[in-house]
């Protein structure tokens, strides 16, 4: 009865995605992300200097307007190389491929930031259901899922020892009215976060951890410590 209720409100589909999401990708990539960066680096050592933006940085938009081609997202952000590959026998697959793609960011100053960045793909998997007759998943269920998504991941890496400070999610809310270097200022921001707490700690000071541009607190939702999610909350979002 539980289970049915689940699914009729559609509760556990961020939730499994999140976990799909961390099994069988996160967890795969994220431990080897810091040796591919320290490849990277020996050989273009000005490009990432900083250590502490040495990590995968995850767009989760809460619109689920996800991108294919981020250069075509935001024309300040710009494809550098992929890293390098790892290949694993996956589920029948003898060498399937894992890879990240390496981008320069130009900000408002024309300087140029360089990072690891993409989209957290389950994302897409919500848009197309809010497309989907067969789905009945309307725009305020995708934006709700869009949130526990969020919130659900970000506890799994929380508690994930092999990810540790090796990922930093961005959450957003696009702008109603189009801003046409929206994304790339939204990265930035982090970037230049990342850039103060490697500061701080070279300069032996305690470093402050920021608040990200949108971050769980202002998401609002709970998240059940069991298997079942909790109804979720949108008054304060």
């Amino acid at each position: 009865e539980m289970s049915e209720m689940s699914e009729r409100s559609k509760q556990n589909v961020a939730h499994g995605l999140a976990w799909s999401y961390y099994v069988g990708y996160l967890k795969i990539v994220l431990p080897r992300l810091k040796k591919s960066m320290e490849e990277f680096s020996r050989g273009n050592p000005n490009l990432m200097a900083c250590r502490k933006t040495w990590k995968l940085h995850i767009l989760v938009p809460l619109s689920c307007d996800v991108y294919d081609d981020l250069e075509k997202a935001d024309s300040n952000i710009q494809y550098v190389t992929d890293l390098t590959e790892t290949t694993l026998a996956r589920a029948g697959t003898k060498r399937r491929v894992y890879k990240h793609s390496l981008y320069t960011i130009r900000d408002e100053a024309n300087q140029l930031w360089h990072c690891a960045v993409e989209y957290a793909t389950p994302l897409q998997s919500l848009w197309a259901m809010s497309q989907d007759e067969c789905a009945a998943f309307s725009r305020e269920e995708r934006l709700e899922q869009a949130k526990l998504f969020y919130r659900t991941l970000e506890e799994i890496l929380k508690g994930s020892k092999e990810c540790a400070d090796t990922y930093r999610l961005i959450a957003y809310e696009e702008p109603e009215e189009a801003e046409t270097h929206f994304l790339s200022r939204e990265i930035v921001w982090h970037l230049r976060q990342e850039h103060h707490e490697e500061i701080a700690v070279l300069e032996g000071s305690h470093p402050h951890t920021p608040s990200t541009a949108l971050d769980s607190a202002e998401l609002n939702l709970q998240i059940s410590v069991s298997d079942l999610p909790q109804p979720l909350r949108t008054d304060g979002f």
